[in-house]
């Protein structure tokens, strides 16, 4: 039977009828996880609503958060904010002073709550520029600024009257969410998602979490990233003890992810790709007979099919022997992981499927709400390399009418409850999206594959806006190449470039800490430091990438591949890069996807190199 809730705020009221969690929402603090009880969740996001009308919050204003680390009063806040009809706008740590401003200002922003770190002073700056702004609260007490209790509200018979009568008014038409989009392709675009549009992908999408009330989810992705914003509406409707955390505290055996012994959680296929190579690295590391069972473990994943058992004898061994310890370092009760955001390289997902630890790819976008396909976690209505199933109330067509396409390939085209109800103070760019007959084109190209179960698996084949033309006049698309090449673990990034070329080359970012084991393996001198704009990243020397034995390792990594594709989709040069790229250095959105024109306009001179023959 379908959940009892139409509006975002009436969750956890939903959660406290049906399976009230004494320990639902949660946290570490000081070393300890210290969690929230369903009631106290809803009392507490009555004190924010009371609080929020004392200072003449009214319905549609525009309440901003942003956190480095997801934590439990992120959602209070947003269920407080909900139930008197404002709109939250929640909004990336990472991004640029000048996007606060835009954003805050193309929001009319009214009130912003944050948690530690700079955040504070990153808005105090802005605040200046933005004739809306009225008040700036803090999740931790820190001098000089307002505890985001000390705007609670004792409510008296008469405030909470008026509570009720504004949450009565609240219609599941109403807006409820402003999410910006990364600007991968210019200035940020705010998707309007209403109540419905949220909660109706919301309800599609449950029968697909592997989850039984009181079970552990771990959150980590942003919360203010669609994905994980629906992921954890899902965990309060499903009855699911929830941990949050970010992810630098994941790691290790002091990490989150070993204390808190997850069930599930969701991910980006970077964060699966750092993990296979740290195995991978510490196979390496092995020697004798532990180094041979580890790599034949290893070499079975690549027999892995669902519903297939050409190896079950081996696999049964290998799983005892390698896979188990590999689950332990997840926590040893993990479930299933859901990953989506960017294209999964099928390799990741079928290792670590064989190992016992299920990894299902979704799709969707932040104007879909934002689910629009997924793989179930049932193996018949599982397939790899593709992004699964269209979900329940959700309709996919596939716009072949493009003759640069493969035979029923094109763009992809979603029509359902969820898709948004366009760009905040953009209708010309809502219109450019969005048929008259309810259609939301993508701007992803992809095709139907049909699988074992007789359904139809969408496979992402590219961005329509990222094929690239060589001079030849042949189009190429780059993501599959780039997947497809980031399977081998010391390629950590890699851009395709050869728009208007001869030939298709490659900007390669090695993985600096497997390299540097590469390199003490092969005798070759390497030198690594930390990148100075994120600590937990790390520059490698010219001198290393220069050495002949390192550009013939990846000459060998990129003739190992080729075959794989097409004469023109071949990489025929590459150029190994020093610094990694990441979201402090401008080189990738906060979801982690290339910002293309920023790499090719940084990295002009290097490429014009690569092409002056």
């Amino acid at each position: 039977m379908e959940p009892a809730f139409t509006r975002l705020f009436e969750i956890a009221h939903y959660q406290n009828d049906n399976f009230p969690q004494k320990e639902s929402l949660g946290h570490r603090v000081n070393g300890e996880w210290v969690f929230y009880s369903t009631q106290e969740i809803i009392d507490l996001a009555n004190n924010v609503s009371l609080g929020l009308m004392k200072m003449g919050v009214e319905k549609g204003d525009k309440v901003t958060l942003i956190s480095y680390n997801n934590r439990p009063e992120w959602k209070i806040v947003e269920m407080g904010v909900h139930q008197i009809g404002a709109v939250t706008v929640p909004v990336y740590p990472t991004i640029a002073p000048s996007d606060y401003e835009y954003i805050f200002n193309d929001a009319g922003v009214k009130y912003v709550f944050v948690g530690p770190g700079d955040l504070a002073d990153k808005v105090k700056a802005t605040a200046p520029k933005v004739p809306s702004f009225k008040g700036l609260f803090t999740f931790e007490k820190e001098d000089g600024l307002d505890f985001w209790e000390d705007m609670f509200e004792g409510g008296d018979e008469a405030s909470l009257a008026e509570l009720e009568k504004r949450k009565a008014e609240v219609d599941e038409q109403d807006l409820a969410v402003l999410i910006y989009t990364s600007g991968t392709t210019g200035l940020p675009k705010g998707v309007m998602l209403t109540h419905h549009n949220l909660v109706s992908n919301l309800k599609s999408a449950l029968p697909l979490l592997p989850l039984q009330p009181g079970e552990r989810a771990l959150s980590f992705l942003p919360l203010c990233h669609i994905f994980e914003c629906t992921c954890s509406n899902a965990y309060l409707a499903k009855g699911i003890k929830v941990g949050f955390t970010g992810v630098k505290n994941l790691g290790g055996d002091e990490g989150d992810i070993k204390s808190f012994q997850p069930h599930f959680f969701t991910t980006v296929p970077r964060l699966l790709e750092k993990v296979y190579e740290k195995i991978y690295n510490k196979g390496l590391d092995l020697t004798g007979i532990k180094h041979k069972l580890f790599f034949w473990a290893l070499d079975l994943t690549d027999d892995f099919e669902f519903g297939q058992s050409r190896t079950k004898f081996k696999h049964k061994i290998a799983d005892k022997l390698i896979y188990s310890k590999w689950r332990e370092a997840l926590g040893g009760n993990i479930k299933g992981i859901l990953t989506g955001a960017a294209a999964c390289p099928t390799k990741m997902a079928k290792v670590f499927s064989a190992a016992g630890i299920p990894i299902r790819e979704a799709y969707g976008l932040t104007e879909t709400a934002p689910a629009l396909t997924a793989n179930h976690f049932d193996e018949k209505d599982a397939m790899l390399g593709t992004v699964g199933m269209p979900i329940a109330n959700v309709t996919i067509k596939i716009d072949d009418s493009d003759q640069n396409y493969g035979e029923g390939e094109g763009e992809i085209l979603a029509k359902g409850p969820n898709i948004m109800k366009g760009y905040y103070n953009k209708p010309d760019k809502t219109a450019e999206v969005m048929d008259a007959d309810g259609w939301f084109h993508t701007g992803d190209v992809g095709k139907m594959i049909k699988g074992r179960n007789g359904k139809d698996f969408l496979k992402i084949t590219d961005r329509k806006k990222e094929l690239l033309k060589t001079s030849g006049g042949k189009y190429v698309a780059p993501a599959p190449i780039e997947s497809k090449f980031k399977e081998d673990f010391l390629v950590e990034q890699l851009m395709v470039v050869g728009e208007s070329q001869k030939f298709v080359s490659a900007l390669i970012v090695p993985a600096a800490e497997a390299l540097e084991d590469w390199c003490e393996k092969n005798d070759v001198p390497c030198t690594i430091t930390p990148a100075p704009y994120n600590d937990t990243l790390f520059c490698i020397s010219k001198e290393t990438l220069k050495h002949p034995k390192v550009i013939a390792k990846f000459q060998e990594i990129i003739n190992g591949f080729n075959p794989g594709f097409s004469h023109i989709e071949q990489i025929k040069k590459f150029e190994l890069l020093c610094d990694p790229w990441d979201v402090a250095s401008g080189e990738l959105t906060p979801t982690m996807k290339l910002k293309r024109r920023v790499i090719l306009d940084k990295y002009k001179d290097i490429i014009a190199d690569i092409y002056d023959v």
